[in-house]
C-alpha cells in the first residue's frame, strides 16, 4: 500500500528588491511615466505628492499586476490604500499572493 505524499505549504515569499524593480518597470511602462524605474523610491507614496498617481493610474497598474502575477487585485478591497501606499507595500502584497 502506498503512503500518501505529505503536502507542504510554502511560506509566502517576502518582497525583494528584484520584485520592487519589476514593479517599478511595470509602473513606468504601463503609465508612460517620465521617470526611470531606478528613480522610484520604493518607500515613497504612490498617490498624490509621491509619484503623483491618481485612482485611474492605480486601476491600470492593478490590471497589469493581475495579468502578470496571476492574481486579482479588486477595486473594492478595503486594504487598497495600504496595498498601494508604496512600491514596497505593493511588492509585499504581490509576493504574498502571486501565482506566477
Amino acid at each position: 500500500m502506498l503512503e500518501p505524499t505529505p503536502v507542504t505549504v510554502a511560506a509566502a515569499a517576502p518582497a525583494t528588491p528584484v520584485l520592487e524593480r519589476e514593479l517599478a518597470e511595470l509602473f513606468v511602462q504601463a503609465l508612460n511615466l517620465d521617470v526611470q524605474p531606478a528613480d522610484i523610491d520604493p518607500t515613497g507614496a504612490l498617490y498624490g505628492d509621491g509619484l503623483g498617481l491618481d485612482s485611474i493610474d492605480i486601476l491600470e497598474v492593478a490590471l497589469e499586476v493581475s495579468h502578470r502575477y496571476g492574481f486579482q487585485l479588486r477595486s473594492d478591497d478595503e486594504n487598497n490604500h495600504q496595498i498601494f501606499r508604496s512600491l514596497r507595500s505593493l511588492a509585499a502584497h504581490v509576493a504574498q499572493h502571486r501565482t506566477k
